[in-house]
């Protein structure tokens, strides 16, 4: 922790006890209609990013490998399964998230797409956990259609 401030120190899964909201407070500050509280994000350390509503993030790695360029390196990788409740569809995809070390300035890109439609609003695949191989490589499920994909890359 050293000579952080408040502000960064709650940005960090650092210690025993943070409260992280739920079931009370959602997302960033929106408080929960169904269980009610006074005050229900007082005290919450909220995300330093965000992955979108529904998303249904299971399975997520921080990258050690070597495969990949370097700009990947200690990122993290998310597989989003997609949501099942939404009018709208969102997720259904594997994207990298970058923050900094201090929580600052988080960025979330695509990184594995096309199990989804979004003007037809359909999906047929649904990335649920990742997992890096000896190599570097990436391993990612498809709950829809049983199958494994290998993500590899080379120059």
């Amino acid at each position: 922790m050293g000579d952080e401030g408040p502000e960064e120190e709650l940005n960090r899964v650092s210690k025993v006890g943070l409260n992280f909201g739920f079931p009370y407070c959602h997302s960033n500050g929106i408080p929960d209609p169904q269980y009610k509280k006074e005050d229900p994000c007082k005290g919450v350390t909220m995300p330093v990013a965000l992955l979108g509503p529904h998303a249904a993030v299971l399975g997520m790695i921080f990258y050690t490998g070597r495969m990949f360029p370097a700009a990947y390196k200690d990122t993290i990788f998310v597989a989003r399964k997609g949501s099942w409740n939404r009018t709208k569809l969102f997720g259904y995809d594997v994207v990298n998230v970058k923050i900094e070390p201090d929580g600052k300035n988080p960025k979330v890109t695509p990184f594995m797409t096309g199990f989804m439609d979004a003007q037809e609003n359909k999906f047929w695949g649904r990335p649920a956990y990742v997992l890096q191989m000896p190599d570097g490589a990436l391993l990612v499920s498809d709950e829809q259609v049983g199958a494994i994909y290998r993500v590899s890359y080379r120059k």
